[in-house]
């Protein structure tokens, strides 16, 4: 086996999967290009040899590591004037590493630390920049026309010991910026400096507390994020297993008085990615960082942890745990034990008490939960269908699984929440999350997240006071539960109150400043009623790009828009949300009248009315499909009736004239099919509406009006919120 000391670059196209997803043919044959007539020649320019091509990326190896940061930064330059036709986001960018080190060269190929430093660099690359490793800047300072920034020893994946990073400046005016090593210091030299260090240090003594207290961007509470643990299983099925622990740890966490904890969205917007430690706790604001890796070999699984005071950036406690899988809630139950110890945190009777509970020691069972806590992440449609037959899994093997049942009632709430009909109806969705919660409290009364899916439940029940109770519970258990702060944020803006529900928002946001979509537009919500639309439209247009599939969150950013003045944008936004559900596959058109009952469960009726005025101006419709008709035409309430009752309703839906039947007994007892949907319902007439009440729409009378369609003798049109029917009547 060879080995030898030389220089790498490794270079990769920027966000290459999008550019193909984007323009397949049209990219490859730029990327062609610019390996021929710009890549390709610098390498030959400074005597580099192409090692390998990996479709967009490349390893280069120099003799002279002067050469490899040289030809990396010839390369960066020319593609700053390469392609200037091209819009910027189709254009090709490189991100480049180059690090000298000892490498194994078998079969025209190289292996080894010494090329995956360079790959972990090249990652940590701003797109058009360039990261080198410590022993290429020791040689090349001074004698290339580059500057540098010292980013100081940085972790990198599957790397075992810390990195000195340098960033790279291809402004020539920068070279030399960071200094070099100086002579070493006469005696005369290093008793003045202590003096001058001395003075200093009385100084910041001085200045320290009022610093470290004063600065509101210091974290003044213990603090930690809890990076995303790497699975280096070899296979990515098993994330699970790693996602699973690092959300299990989060948890438990939460539950501490005593620190704060960032919570899984803001920490998984890590995963899989190249971490610089320092910038990750500068963007937590966090004091502590835990990172950690999980490797499951057959029934073996060893786990490596530490935590990193960021303030010194070393770290105070680090552990290995091999054991067989089976143990893996043991593991889990010894790690945070050890990590509470090391946080200097000490739990009260009761928050050890409910630590110290074991979820399940039914280990197919935790399996299956895992599974559901991954599929219940994406957020999606099929997602959230899979997580809920996990769930039912892990219940049925073990139904004294108290945090089974609770996940399962909160991803039944996101189920409601999201409009997934075609996964569960909205009103056994809802009769479903408040069963398991109830269960899930019933098993451990001491677990937060039911208490919070109660909260969301009841006030939208309208029952106000016990709904702000049960979120308050839900706070009190869980004081770092996001989830728990989130709940009495919507709680609170429902039941009115607006300050205490932008209290709770706000504390969600210092947790977890990467909310999930379906919360963050609880939060938007919450600053449009509190009349900062600035802040409403900024959090509302992140929520639409978080999660840009999702119709809802573009119609209420119109709202938002059109509170902010912003009209040609509240149209737009409207007008895309409305496109989007026109190719969903459970096509339900919003409307005013849609979002009257599906909001009603507001306390003040000034602010639905509010929601409902910025929404008009934004141009949605008061009834579905933008239906109108000539009040002339209206079937007033004694002829509504006899039309009615005690006949079958024959005719199509819009859009598209889809079959449909509606049979109502002359007591109002109904039945409505048609190929998509099929419910009861009691009909009546109110006035000059009909109405129907059924378990959707939460319990609440849906009312329309009914007009003879023109020219027709039998033929009529009958609109609700949910739809419009064009039918005639039968015996």
């Amino acid at each position: 086996m060879e080995r030898r000391l030389t220089a790498i670059l490794a270079a990769d196209v920027v966000g290459y999967s999008s550019l193909m997803g984007n323009e397949e043919v049209g990219t490859l044959e730029r990327l062609k290009i610019c390996r021929r007539e710009l890549f390709d020649p610098a390498v030959a320019e400074f005597r580099g040899h192409i090692i390998k091509l990996m479709g967009d990326g490349a390893l280069v190896e120099f003799a002279s590591v002067v050469d490899a940061v040289q030809c990396a930064a010839a390369i960066q330059r020319r593609m700053t004037e390469h392609d200037p036709a091209v819009p910027e986001a189709r254009k090709i960018r490189f991100r480049i590493g180059v690090n000298l080190g000892d490498v194994i060269v078998e079969d025209d190929d190289l292996y080894g630390d010494g090329v995956n430093v360079a790959a972990r660099l090249e990652g940590l690359a701003e797109p058009g920049g360039i990261c080198i490793s410590g022993t290429a800047f020791d040689h090349v300072f001074h004698k290339t026309d580059v500057g540098f920034t010292n980013l100081g020893e940085l972790r990198l994946k599957n790397i075992p010991d810390p990195v000195r990073v340098y960033r790279v400046h291809l402004d020539s005016s920068k070279a030399g910026e960071v200094p070099a090593r100086s002579r070493r210091p006469s005696v005369r030299t290093i008793v003045l400096s202590a003096i001058g260090i001395a003075a200093l240090l009385m100084v910041v003594s001085a200045f320290a507390w009022q610093f470290e207290w004063g600065n509101p961007t210091m974290p003044q509470r213990t603090s930690v994020a809890i990076l995303p643990f790497a699975n280096l299983s070899g296979d990515p099925k098993e994330d699970y297993v790693s996602d699973g622990i690092t959300e299990d740890l989060i948890t438990d966490l939460a539950k501490l008085s005593g620190v704060d904890v960032i919570a899984r969205d803001s920490v998984f917007a890590y995963k899989n990615k190249p971490v610089v430690l320092v910038d990750a706790a500068r963007a937590l604001n966090v004091r502590y960082l835990v990172e950690g890796s999980v490797r499951q070999v057959g029934e073996q699984l060893r786990i490596n942890v530490q935590l990193v005071d960021m303030t010194s950036g070393k770290s105070v406690w680090a552990n290995r745990f091999d054991r067989s899988a089976a143990d893996v809630v043991a593991i889990q139950d010894d790690m945070r034990r050890e990590l509470v110890s090391a946080l200097g945190i000490v739990p009260s009777a009761t928050e050890a008490m409910r630590l110290s509970r074991v979820p399940t020691a039914n280990l197919e069972a935790y399996d299956n939960f895992l599974r559901g806590e991954q599929a219940a992440r994406t957020g999606k449609r099929e997602g959230l269908r899979q997580a809920l037959a996990f769930y039912e899994k892990a219940e049925e093997l073990d139904p004294s699984f108290a945090e089974a049942f609770a996940f399962d009632a909160r991803t039944s709430v996101n189920v409601w929440r999201t409009n997934f009909n075609d996964i569960i109806q909205s009103a056994l969705a809802r009769r479903r999350a408040y069963e398991k919660a109830s269960l899930a409290l019933k098993l451990d009364p001491d677990l937060s997240s039911p208490y919070a899916i109660l909260g969301i439940v009841q006030v939208v029940d309208r029952r106000y006071e016990e709904a702000t109770a049960s979120a308050e519970r839900a706070v009190a258990l869980g004081p770092g539960d996001v989830a728990a702060q989130i709940a009495l944020g919507y709680v609170q803006l429902f039941a009115g109150n607006h300050a205490e529900a932008s209290e709770a928002v706000e504390s969600a946001l210092r947790l977890d400043p990467n909310l999930s979509a379906i919360d963050r537009e609880v939060a938007g919500l919450v600053f449009l009623l509190n009349d900062d639309t600035a802040r409403a439209v900024e959090t509302l247009e992140r929520t639409r790009d978080d999660a840009p599939a999702v119709s809802e969150f573009r119609i209420v950013l119109a709202a938002a828009y059109a509170r902010a003045n912003r009209l040609p944008e509240a149209k737009a936004s409207l007008a895309s949300g409305l496109q989007l559900l026109s190719g969903s596959e459970t096509f339900n058109e919003r409307s005013l009248s849609d979002w009257r009952i599906s909001y009603a469960h507001f306390r003040n009726a000034q602010d639905l009315a509010l929601i409902i005025d910025a929404l008009r101006q934004a141009g949605l419709p008061e009834w579905p499909f933008g239906f109108t008709a000539d009040e002339k035409d209206r079937v007033n309430g004694a002829a509504l009736a006899s039309l009615i009752f005690g006949h079958t309703l024959q005719g199509q839906l819009e859009p598209g004239g889809q079959p449909a039947i509606l049979q109502i007994g002359k007591d109002g007892n109904a039945g409505f099919r048609s190929m998509t949907r099929m419910y009861t319902a009691k009909l009546y007439v109110d006035q000059d509406l009909l109405c129907e009440q059924s378990e959707n729409m939460f319990g609440r009378p849906d009312c329309g009006p009914v007009y003879r369609r023109s020219g027709e003798t039998d033929g009529y049109t009958y609109v609700n919120s949910g739809k419009v029917f064009h039918f005639s009547a039968a015996d």
